[in-house]
This record gives C-alpha cells, sequence and structure tokens, in this order.
C-alpha cells in the first residue's frame, strides 16, 4: 500500500504545479487572536495498529490513508467492519486530539462506475450510485461518533481524477446531504468541503463548488497547500487565490483550512524517483519547512495545518514507523511551543527575503522568528528589540544580549526579549 500510496502522490502532482514565484517583500496580516493548539495536526497512518502515539502535543488527527474510507468501512452492503476507527477514536478522545474525518471512497457495491480506475481501488473515485446509500453510509458514521468526532471532510482533493471523476453538481448534493445529516445528529458538527488541492486548477475548484450552490452546506473551506518541490514561501500566492476565491463567492467569512501538506523527505519508493516533482528534501530543510509553513500558514490566514505525514517512509517526520523522531520531529514541538498561545502581530519578508514574524504574550513578551529561506546571512536586531536570546529549532538557547547581529538561515530561529 505504502509504494501505491507514494505513486498515487506523484501522479497526482505531476498535474497540480504552476505556481508563480512569489514577490521579494510580504506582508502578512496575522489573525489578532493568539495561536490555538488546533493549528498544529497530523496525519498518523497506523496509531490503530504499530506506531505508537507521538510523544509532543498536537491538536488535530486527520483519518486519512488510514484505511477508515467508505470502502474499509462497508466493503460489503451493510456488513461493517469499525475496529479500526473504533481504536483511533478511542485513541484520539484519550489524548484530547480533535479528530478530521474523510468520508467519501465508495465500495465497488456503492459506486456508479464500479470498474473505474484507480486500480488499487477500484470504483472509489466516482459518485455513489443510488444516494440512498451515501445518506446510509453518513449517518451510520453520525450515529455512531455522535459527540466523538466534530470534523467531517467530504471527499478528498476532488480536483484529481485519481480521486473523484464526477461533476460539481453531483458533488454539490453529496456535500449537502452529509451536511443535513451530520447537523441533524449533532449541531455541533463542522463540515470542511471537499479538499482540492494544487495551484493549477484547485482554487477554482472552489470557486466553481461554491457556485453551484454549495455555499450553504460548508462550514469550513479545506485546501490542500501542496507546493512541492517548492518551499514553503511559495505557500502564500496560493493561500492569497484561495482567499480570494473565497471572498468572490460569499465565503470570505468562512475559516480556511490547509487540511494536508508535506514534502517528500525520504527516497524509499522506486516508482518516484526521478520524476520531475520528485525531489527528496534535506533533514536541515525539512526541519525548517515544518517551522516556515507553520508560521507563514498562520500569518495568511489558515486556521489548521495538518501535517502529511508523521510515520510513512518517504513524507515522515519520524523514523521506524514512529518509533522516533528525527531532528525535524522535534522541530515540530519547537515550533509548536512557539506559537501557541501567542499573538503573531507582524509577519513580513524584505527586499534581502529576510522573514520576521512578530509575536508578543501577556507580560510584555516580545519575540521575532527569523530566518532566510536563501541561505546563510548576518543579522542585525534593532536595538528596539531588546534581544536577549536566541533559540534554535534544536531547543538549544544562548545568550545574545549586546551582539552586533547573529547569523541565520533556512531554518527559522527565535530572538526575544526573555534572559535564559
Amino acid at each position: 500500500m505504502a509504494g501505491r500510496r507514494m505513486l498515487r502522490f506523484v501522479l497526482a502532482f505531476a498535474a497540480l504545479f504552476v505556481v508563480p514565484c512569489i514577490a521579494q517583500e510580504q506582508h502578512l496580516h496575522p489573525p489578532s487572536v493568539p495561536v490555538p493548539r488546533t493549528l498544529f495536526g497530523l496525519h498518523i497512518h497506523n496509531a490503530a495498529t504499530t506506531t505508537p502515539w507521538p510523544p509532543i502535543p498536537f491538536g488535530t488527527i486527520r483519518l486519512w490513508d488510514t484505511y477508515t474510507t467508505w470502502a474499509d468501512l462497508e466493503p460489503q452492503k451493510g456488513k461493517w467492519n469499525f475496529d479500526r476507527l473504533d481504536k483511533f477514536v478511542s485513541l484520539a478522545q484519550d489524548h484530547g486530539v480533535d479528530i478530521e474525518m474523510d468520508i467519501g471512497m465508495p465500495p465497488p457495491w456503492a459506486s456508479s462506475r464500479p470498474s473505474e480506475e484507480p486500480k488499487f481501488r477500484p470504483g472509489s473515485a466516482a459518485e455513489p450510485r443510488d444516494i440512498e446509500d451515501w445518506r446510509n453510509y453518513v449517518r451510520t458514521l453520525a450515529t455512531r461518533y455522535k459527540g466523538k468526532i466534530h470534523y467531517w471532510e467530504v471527499w478528498n482533493e476532488p480536483n484529481l481524477k485519481s480521486f473523484y471523476t464526477g461533476d460539481h453538481g453531483s458533488m454539490v448534493v453529496l456535500q449537502r446531504e452529509a451536511y443535513k445529516i451530520l447537523k441533524q445528529a449533532d449541531p455541533d458538527n463542522m463540515i470542511i468541503c471537499p479538499s482540492p488541492t494544487g495551484g493549477v486548477n484547485g482554487p477554482e475548484w472552489v470557486g466553481d463548488f461554491l457556485n453551484a450552490g454549495a455555499g450553504p452546506y460548508v462550514d469550513v473551506i479545506g485546501f490542500h497547500f501542496y507546493v512541492t518541490p517548492k518551499a514553503p514561501e511559495e505557500m502564500v500566492p496560493l493561500i492569497q487565490r484561495v482567499r480570494a476565491v473565497m471572498s468572490a463567492k460569499g465565503a470570505g467569512s468562512k475559516e480556511l483550512w490547509d487540511t494536508e501538506t508535506g514534502w517528500f523527505t525520504h527516497s524509499d519508493v522506486e516508482e518516484v524517483k526521478g520524476t520531475a516533482l520528485f525531489r527528496v528534501i534535506s533533514s536541515e530543510e525539512t526541519i525548517g519547512y515544518v517551522a516556515r509553513s507553520y508560521t507563514i500558514a498562520w500569518a495568511a490566514g489558515v486556521s489548521r495545518l495538518n501535517w502529511y505525514d508523521w510515520d510513512s517512509k518517504v513524507m515522515s517526520l519520524t523514523e521506524s514507523g514512529g518509533q522516533k523522531l528525527k531532528p525535524a520531529g522535534y522541530a515540530y514541538k519547537i515550533i509548536e511551543d512557539w506559537l501557541v498561545g501567542a499573538r503573531m502581530t507582524a509577519c513580513d519578508s524584505d527586499r534581502s527575503q529576510v522573514w520576521i514574524c512578530q509575536i508578543e504574550r501577556d507580560g510584555g513578551y516580545r519575540g521575532y522568528i527569523v530566518w532566510n529561506p536563501q541561505g546563510t546571512k548576518n543579522f542585525g536586531a534593532p536595538k528596539a528589540w531588546n534581544v536577549q536570546t536566541l533559540t534554535e529549532l534544536s531547543g538549544n538557547s544562548r545568550t545574545v544580549k549586546g551582539d552586533s547581529s547573529v547569523q541565520i538561515g533556512i531554518m527559522p530561529v527565535l530572538l526575544d526579549n526573555k534572559a535564559r
């Protein structure tokens, strides 16, 4: 399954990324509220079986590539298997983590085109043949997991033919029926629109979906802000495009979630080697990309970001199936420590492409997350910052009070006014 999963990623990405280069300067406008823990989400494929629960805090687990699709839960009509999903739900509850449940991917018996590609799951990209089967599927989940799952995403990456081959009208019907059933079961349920991906037609898919009448049945706009193999800063223009579409279609007040994003971190799957968009980023890059992605996403108006992933072989923050943290996995914890509970008051890049994102906390705390995506350079912090300490993504801190400059690079550092 892992090899097919990664091949699917590359084939999907091949049609996606014509993302314009960002301008030399960026001036983002972060939300005024403190950064919540729920900004930080993960994909943990095998938590219900072999992967230990992460030793680091996070806010959301998205159930995708976890063998919990419709085809997994109801492989034959009326014959259900909830063992794996029950285990995920129990683990999330035990650890106080939100679940984002993806619904869709019908089994062949329920598919309107049961012999259609992809070969590894025939018929899963087609809309259901009978809307009553869809209603029963959604109602069964809503009833069984009432009060346990509150976030529901209708379909994954519908702008890719490997995941959806129907039209917008059919998807609006699925969204509408799921919304009505889930809200009736629990008014606190939040329904996410199908999350497209990529910079070629992803934003336009959101607009067409809303135009087709989906707006009243969507609480949250979902998107996969993959920009691989480019750097996280390239997320900014893509986020801005999606937000512009949202505003134009009357959905500007809804939250925007990045329900899946990541980069290739290890070349372990032969099928993807040598493809144009497959580039394994180094350990140093991965460390920096984790921190920069979360910082930039929040500053650009994304409320949640689910990192892909925790425990696979080629995109993971861990080794040995989640048994050991990579340095990037530890960096995930550190950037979470820096951001959660803080208010981000500014996030800008200058003409030299140095990024500075200012954070504040009660009691007079001021911090500045600083990096340069182009590489190492000396940076002179303004005296008004009153910098006392520099902290790295390794967690190491040192006093820099009185230093005329510090070295920055692709891995952000935290400069703050708190003496250690």
